[in-house]
């Protein structure tokens, strides 16, 4: 067994316990979700690290070996790429994660991302290891848990934030609380935020065998199904549950949405400007029931996007607002 890096996406399988090998395979033989080998080259930057699977970050340099998993990700405010673009067997970390591909479209306000040589796919007894292999596997019903809705007008809204102010509100009423990530690209220290917020227990898609929900909807909704009703037997209170990115974006946060059905209790839109959430009311037709993030960092903000929405608008970051905030999730949720 070579020793590597072993990115977060890998926190669901056995790599530390049990025996692997490498081979190099034919392009027709990658998919979504293979756990693959890659060799870290160039110069480093501050993106140069990786998050392993307890969560933590680890520096890492040219010569090191990661092991992540193949994926997609269509990030607006960072990158866009795919394990297809991949030419030569060059290759990025397209997340801390390991999630692995090649960017096509990267923005200029973020560093330089971390350059990899494929090595070879992760097999046993001449078998390719996918993460659909260490799924959660759980049988699917109706999804009734009592939810609160975290959705974003973009990624970086604030919606991990209001996430944790949400838990740990609803843990000092003594309700028991699952958080859980639905959409997104993988990386474990958003779901891990939630655990230590007091949520009893996190989980998100790559539990469920994806590394990204950057996927055709049909297999978005096919492996997010068993997660929910594993959810649904552990009888919490409440779930938090947090949309990555906006339910506009391709990562299947409006499948997620419909997936959750009347379990939704409470929808918290996090907005990086007031504008944006009328673009998200008017273009997806979702009206929330509170709003939340950078939009309302300011008075003039919050009064905003009660002019265009007529929706409440709360800053979590201050203390006043915040009284505002828990009042109007006791008063959505029938707090006792």
């Amino acid at each position: 067994m070579t020793n590597a890096v072993l990115g977060s996406l890998t926190r669901i399988a056995d790599f530390d316990s049990n025996p692997w090998e490498l081979e190099q395979l034919e392009r027709r033989d990658w998919q979504t979700g293979d756990y693959v080998a890659a060799d870290v080259t160039g110069e480093r930057t501050r993106l140069y690290h990786v998050e392993i699977t307890s969560g933590d970050m680890v520096p890492v340099e040219a010569g090191d070996r990661v092991i992540g998993a193949l994926g997609d990700r269509a990030a607006t405010l960072e990158g866009v790429g795919s394990w297809r673009d991949v030419r030569r067997g060059k290759m990025h970390a397209m997340t801390s994660a390991g999630l692995l591909g090649s960017f096509t479209s990267l923005s200029t306000l973020i560093a330089q991302p971390m350059s990899l040589d494929y090595a070879g796919h992760v097999v046993r007894d001449g078998t390719k290891v996918t993460m659909k292999q260490f799924a959660l596997r759980s049988e699917a019903k109706d999804f009734q848990v009592p939810t609160v809705l975290l959705v974003g007008t973009s990624m970086s809204a604030g919606k991990t934030a209001t996430g944790r102010q949400v838990i740990a509100d609803l843990v000092a009423r003594d309700y028991r609380v699952i958080g859980a990530k639905l959409t997104g690209a993988g990386r474990y220290r958003d779901v891990l935020s939630f655990k230590s917020a007091g949520a009893e227990e996190v989980f998100d898609f790559v539990d469920v065998g994806l590394p990204s929900t950057v996927v055709p909807e049909d297999k978005f909704r096919e492996a997010i199904r068993p997660l929910l009703g594993h959810i649904g037997r552990l009888e919490p209170d409440f779930l938090v549950a947090e949309a990555g990115a906006s339910p506009l974006e391709p990562y299947n946060g409006d499948a997620a949405i419909d997936e959750l059905g009347d379990g939704v209790r409470c929808t918290v839109l996090c907005a990086s400007d007031p504008y944006a959430v009328l673009g998200v009311q008017q273009a997806f037709g979702l009206t929330p029931d509170i709003v939340s993030g950078p939009a309302t960092t300011t008075s003039a903000g919050r009064d905003l996007v009660r002019r265009l929405t007529g929706v409440e608008a709360f800053n979590i970051l201050d203390a006043d607002s915040l009284q505002g905030f828990r009042a109007a999730l006791a008063a959505r949720l029938n707090l006792r």
